[in-house]
């Protein structure tokens, strides 16, 4: 294949590819950004912008991709997903200005590039129109003002999304690193299971080299000179993986966290057991370092300790089958701990979640959501202030930045948690919901279904669902909407606004009856509810997503949603 054979040439020629102020160094294997500073990204997605960088302004298949990434290996359009979605965030290209979809036909690498001899790749049948391409200056400055000012005039070209997702790299966090050992993942003398083990371990490693606050160390001997130890074991039975880790910290022998784990075999291929085996542990891993490193000494998993671990457990025991009568019970049991523990960072977040759930649940009467949100948002500051980088905190405040339609903001916060736990599916969903609403419908299925590849955490798993659902729905495709919503009522079936969506999926594919008893379980859930009030507010709303949930709310009303 003809990408294939210019991308193995190109692999073989020393220097430096510029565009829009970035630097890709082929002899190095480094991206580096407009400050000069090294961007992390995965080896895979690196060899993709490669690939990318050799053939600017032509348009690729994924087939091509995915042949020149993946030679020799199966993977899923996922994993081109993943690694297209990585190298948007590394070049702050949140308007997808840069590394555009052609609808039916790939992506197109949309910056000119210099460094490169003209031959080094041909040009094919069907050349970009319309780009900027063309126009674009190559930088390809050495100094290191002007590639910045170059930087900012593309980012300010491409809009304030893209150049608020540059503050997402792992670079600008803060904070001492501590250095980690990933040992190898023991497995019984089974080779599927050493397969396993060893792509698990890999992983892995990639996902925790990512993150700014932690240095990666080759296993060797003891791991000297590492201040924690990660080591796991993987047993395979008939019909699951169960998978159990620990980390320990070798100045002391104290055990600093552990988790374990099982996957259905059954239910899923085997990439995504992988996924999930890698997700399972890297999430609650990176949460722990998280701790460690933000909140001080706490349990070893990770967890809150004392009595803010008991109320916020008994708080959030149900909350996959939350009542009006649960929430108003859990809300005043974190109301009464804070009361007496008024500076705990992770009584104030719980409570401002559960509060911010409560809005999403339509739980507060209109009047009262204004004072709410105020709360929140005071709570939230305070927050801020005492621990800006622990992730509890980001999350929640991704959460009420989505709430109150602060979209472009919340992208940029959820990137952040990210940066530090790259398996975290609730700042997944967050950032498909912005997405959402920001009229970037392909986008947000992206999000939510990469949050449902890693699963991670459980307890959150309806709300990628219910996202997905919602996704498909707004882009009228029903049929493809229907699964994902009863999967996430199935879950939580408390939630009047997923089971209003669903009435809307029927309603469209002309199963009335069904629509309308949907509608009737959303009424009884959510009492009130109109064509009115019944759709989230419109501030900030892009104009393609008020267009498609102006049509979707028609569907409601036909379904028995009063107008």
């Amino acid at each position: 294949m003809v990408i294939g054979a210019n991308f193995c040439r190109l692999g073989g020629r020393r220097g430096v590819l510029r565009f829009l102020g970035f630097e890709l160094d082929r002899q190095r294997a480094e991206l580096r950004g407009p400050d000069g500073a090294v961007i992390r990204i995965r080896l895979r997605s690196l060899e993709m912008l490669k690939v990318f960088a050799a053939n600017p302004g032509r348009v690729l298949s994924k087939q091509e991709l995915m042949e020149a990434v993946w030679p020799d290996i199966h993977v899923g359009e996922d994993s081109l997903f993943q690694s297209i979605r990585e190298l948007r965030t590394a070049l702050g290209d949140e308007q997808r200005q840069i590394i555009r979809l052609m609808s039916g036909r790939g992506y197109l690498f949309a910056a000119a590039v210099s460094g490169k001899a003209d031959t080094d790749a041909p040009r094919d049948a069907h050349p970009a129109t319309g780009t900027e391409a063309d126009n674009e200056p190559a930088p390809g400055r050495r100094d290191v003002s002007m590639r910045r000012r170059a930087a900012l005039v593309a980012m300010a070209g491409i809009g304030v999304t893209a150049l608020t997702a540059a503050i997402w790299r792992p670079g600008l966090l803060t904070g001492s690193p501590v250095t980690v050992a990933v040992m190898p993942m023991a497995a019984a003398d089974d080779p599927p299971a050493a397969r396993m083990a060893a792509g698990v371990t890999r992983d892995l490693t990639d996902g925790l080299a990512k993150i700014e606050t932690i240095r990666v160390m080759l296993p060797s001997g003891a791991a000297k000179g590492a201040d924690y130890v990660v080591s796991s074991e993987l047993e395979k039975t008939g019909t699951a993986w169960n998978l159990r880790a620990r980390m320990t910290e070798p100045a002391t022998g104290a055990v600093r966290w552990t988790t374990s784990l099982s996957i259905d075999r059954a239910d899923s291929d085997a990439p995504l057991q992988q996924t999930r085996l890698t997700a399972g542990m890297g999430h609650p891993l990176a949460l722990r370092i998280n701790a460690l490193l933000k909140a001080g000494e706490r349990g070893a998993d990770g967890s809150p300790t004392g009595t803010a671990r008991v109320a916020i457990e008994q708080a959030t025991a149900s909350i996959n089958h939350t009542t009006l009568e649960r929430f108003r019970a859990a809300l005043a049991i974190l109301e009464r701990t804070l009361a007496d523990d008024p500076d705990n960072v992770d009584l104030q977040v719980a409570l401002a979640a559960f509060q911010l759930r409560g809005i999403q649940m339509a739980w507060f009467p209109t009047a009262e959501r204004e004072t709410v949100e105020n709360s929140v948002g005071a709570i939230m500051a305070r927050a801020l202030r005492a621990r800006p980088d622990y992730i509890p905190v980001l999350q929640t405040q991704g959460r009420f930045l989505s709430t109150t339609n602060q979209f472009v903001e919340s992208l940029v916060v959820c990137g952040k948690v990210l940066a530090q736990n790259p398996w975290d599916g609730i700042a997944l969903y967050l950032i498909g919901l912005s997405q959402i609403f920001l009229g970037r419908f392909d986008d947000a299925l992206v999000s939510f279904k990469q949050a449902d590849r890693f699963d991670t955490p459980q307890v959150a798993r309806w709300t990628w669902a219910v996202g997905a659902g919602w996704a498909y729905l707004l882009m009228g495709r029903a049929e493809e909407a229907l699964p994902w919503l009863q999967r996430s009522i199935a879950i939580t079936p408390a939630s009047g606004r997923t089971h209003m969506l669903l009435a809307a999926a029927c309603q469209q594919l002309g199963r009335t009856d069904d629509a309308r008893a949907a509608m009737a379980v959303a009424l009884e859930l959510r009492s009130g509810s109109t064509a009115h009030n019944a759709p989230p507010p419109t501030k900030n709303n892009s104009a393609i997503f008020l267009k498609a949930s102006e049509r979707v709310v028609g569907l409601m009303v036909a379904a028995g949603l009063p107008e």
